[in-house]
């Protein structure tokens, strides 16, 4: 006996809801190893007897895959299906995970977080086009996007707060990834159970034809925007606790927890964003926000560690909707069967500002032998944002695509 319309149509919002769920506790639990790094890297350094730069291997490795992964698999999702592609990545993350309690050994660990990145691309992507699935329109996409991100800032405070803490009770620093490879393992078992909505399969592309996507001028000007944007973001928690060294006043703590700070003001600020995008044009919000983040940037750089030690972590507010925006804005000038290409090819900008923009502030402080110098370089990305986003509000040359792919 066929089931009434009512009841299929409450069957399909019962399941896109325990999906949606499903893709938040994923990002949560990715983002627990991925942004604990900065909180890791001292320990390392003190267990194996590295250097500095021998260390910041343990951000960059990861990046690096991550950004391989996208570019190269992202297709996958399209090709094979969502499920498949999410269930492959989270089967690969629980693996990596738990092998960090097989071995102590500093190339291991490096192998390990290589496994983790591709496994995070793998699944990151299937998740970002299964968001786009589930989406009734492009406003609901970048509203659900918020809020999945928001999840994400969650395991942003969450991992390096454990860390610490196990650190503090002279505990491993890899029960980190022991913890995160359980849940995952319980993610992997929900995500093999739930019924996934269907989706228009792409026809059997190459990589070749896949990175293709990148003449693309929707797909290069939004994966540009963001790579503009990580670069800005990734120079406060990889940096800032440098920079805040030379603080010499009276607010010790809050200079020695600035980067919790950030954390929290950027999650607050994602979930902020699902219901102020209901009100208000999203171009126009992120150009007044991207503005706020340069004046952030400026005015820290213009009266020293003092104003940087409130004003680094307030840009975490109005950081918080660019990336999800940007992003899910981005996805949504395709057809939903390129959703995983073009959420791979956006992934691999992510993971390369990721990397390049830290290692390019290094650089530079180094060569002129202070920290706040590589500041200056991460305050004009924030410019280039800045501009690039009143551009869009005033130019909008995207809203004839994202119309096209309305609904």
């Amino acid at each position: 006996m066929q089931q009434p319309a009512s009841t299929a149509v409450a069957k399909i919002s019962h399941d896109f809801t325990q999906v949606k769920w499903m893709t938040c506790l994923m990002f949560f639990v990715f983002a627990m190893t991925t942004d604990a790094v900065g909180v890791i890297i001292p320990k390392v350094v003190e267990q194996f007897q590295l250097s500095l730069t021998q260390a910041a291997a343990f951000h960059y490795v990861p990046m690096v895959f991550i950004g391989f992964s996208g570019l190269f698999l992202g297709r996958l999702a399209d090709n094979i299906g969502r499920k498949k592609v999410i269930l492959a990545g989270l089967a690969l993350y629980t693996l990596a995970c738990i092998a960090f309690a097989l071995e102590q050994n500093f190339p291991f660990y490096l192998c390990l977080l290589g496994l983790c990145g591709l496994s995070i691309g793998l699944f990151k992507t299937g998740a970002l086009a299964l968001i786009g699935d589930v989406s009734h329109n492009a406003e609901g996409h970048t509203r659900l996007m918020n809020r999945v991100e928001g999840f994400f800032g969650l395991g942003a405070i969450f991992g390096p707060g454990l860390v610490s803490l196990l650190i503090a009770y002279d505990m491993a620093w890899t029960q980190l990834y022991l913890l995160a490879g359980f849940i995952c393992a319980v993610l992997l078992v929900l995500a093999y159970r739930l019924d996934y909505p269907e989706y228009k399969q792409a026809e059997q592309s190459s990589v070749f034809q896949s990175l293709k996507l990148v003449k693309d001028p929707y797909a290069l000007g939004f994966s540009l925007a963001i790579a503009f944007y990580v670069a800005a973001e990734v120079a406060i928690f990889v940096w800032l606790p440098t920079l805040l060294q030379q603080y010499q006043g009276n607010w010790t703590f809050f200079a020695a927890n600035a980067i919790m700070l950030f954390f929290i003001l950027r999650t607050a600020g994602r979930f902020l964003a699902e219901w102020l995008l209901s009100l208000f044009d999203w171009a126009l919000l992120l150009a007044c926000f991207g503005t706020a983040i340069f004046g952030c940037f400026a005015l820290s750089m213009l009266n020293g560690v003092d104003w940087a030690l409130w004003l680094m972590p307030l840009s975490g507010l109005f950081m918080a909707m660019m990336y999800p925006t940007l992003n899910s804005k981005g996805i949504s000038c395709f057809e939903r069967s390129q959703h995983g290409a073009a959420a791979g090819l956006i992934l691999a900008f992510t993971a390369l500002a990721a990397a390049v923009g830290p290692l390019l502030m290094g650089i530079v402080g180094d060569w002129f032998g202070d920290v706040s110098y590589g500041f200056y370089l991460a305050t004009g990305f924030a410019l280039v944002l800045c501009l690039g986003l009143w551009w869009n509000f005033f130019a909008k040359p995207a809203a004839a695509r994202l119309a096209q792919f309305a609904d």
